[in-house]
């Protein structure tokens, strides 16, 4: 890890990452990444988000050569070593963090041929893209726990029982006592989160129907939309992307897709987590959504999230302890 030295005194600090969010920096000479090796970088790296209304990446992606790569690129939020050589004894992945700026995050790819880095890539390339996406994440509630805003984070907190990182901005669109809007708006853009619970049954619960159902049956009762009759649903005509993971170790579901106006013509994209709050036998549920028919949404979908995955339970302890017993059961 590397420091600068402070300005009168001897207390170090780093030196800020530059590079737009969502973009990544790859070092490899120029015939290298006009082959083969280059077309498989772009195609992990650049391959479509998944439940966008528009093609979108998941990164952008820019190329320099290694020596271009000087000290003002050295500090890139996120950065891709490329190095293919015949003295290098095997292939090889390192992930490194901080560097040469803070908060970055470095891959480095060492592989003796071509066949050999391009099999690397395919073996590791979920991890790869799933470590940039988490430091992006990281990099925006970093910036949050900054700018928050003390008071919304306590009637949440209140509420549901939870602690979020929301940032100075959002309003209190509605609370209800089973339901609490809140958003973002500029006038252009709007990001919203709902947040709301429901008694936990049975693992059924944590299938797209059933989160859909209900979340749709909150929707149409509470978000009401600018036309007569209109309010928010899920767009049914695209499934969504599901996934089934452990968030802080409580079985939790995560659902991307995209919303729409009944009886109107505003939509986008959705996320969804839902978390087993197992100490209380409820599902807790954070739904982020994004609507800006100007621009493009990635971004500003990863800031909703970076709302969404700063969630703890109040009562994590004890979830600890119901969820080791269940995994001792299995």
């Amino acid at each position: 890890m590397s420091f600068l030295s402070s300005c009168g005194n001897d207390v170090p600090f780093h030196k800020n990452i530059t590079g737009k969010a969502g973009e990544v920096l790859v070092v490899v000479s120029d015939n290298i990444w006009k082959g083969e090796v280059g077309k498989t970088i772009k195609n992990i790296f650049m391959s479509p988000q998944v439940s966008l209304p528009q093609e979108e990446p998941v990164f952008n992606v820019a190329h320099v050569l290694p020596k271009a790569f000087n000290s003002l690129l050295e500090s890139h939020r996120n950065i891709i070593l490329v190095k293919i050589s015949s003295s290098v004894d095997s292939a090889s992945v390192t992930y490194v963090n901080d560097k040469w700026a803070y908060p970055q995050s470095i891959i480095s790819i060492n592989a003796p041929s071509t066949e050999s880095f391009i099999n690397l890539l395919h073996k590791n390339s979920d991890k790869m893209v799933s470590r940039f996406i988490k430091a992006e994440r990281n990099r925006l509630q970093i910036n949050y726990r900054k700018q928050a805003d003390p008071v919304l984070i306590k009637k949440i907190k209140d509420k549901f029982n939870i602690s979020i990182v929301i940032p100075h901005g959002f309003k209190t669109g509605i609370n209800k006592k089973d339901f609490m809007w809140i958003r973002y708006d500029t006038g252009d853009i709007t990001q919203g989160l709902f947040i709301y619970s429901f008694p936990y049954k049975s693992d059924s619960t944590f299938t797209s129907n059933y989160l859909l159902n209900k979340r749709d049956s909150l929707l149409k009762n509470y978000v009401q939309g600018p036309s007569k009759g209109s309010y928010m649903t899920t767009e049914s005509r695209i499934d969504p992307f599901i996934n089934i993971f452990r968030f802080k170790n409580n079985y939790s579901c995560e659902l991307r897709g995209l919303w729409r106006m009944e009886n109107d013509f505003m939509g986008g994209p959705y996320v969804n987590l839902s978390v087993l709050d197992a100490s209380k036998s409820r599902v807790i549920v954070l739904d982020g959504f994004v609507y800006a028919p100007k621009f493009k949404k990635r971004d500003y979908l990863r800031q909703m999230e970076a709302i969404i995955y700063s969630l703890k339970l109040s009562d994590q302890a004890a979830n600890d302890k119901i969820n080791s017993q269940v995994n001792m059961g299995n």
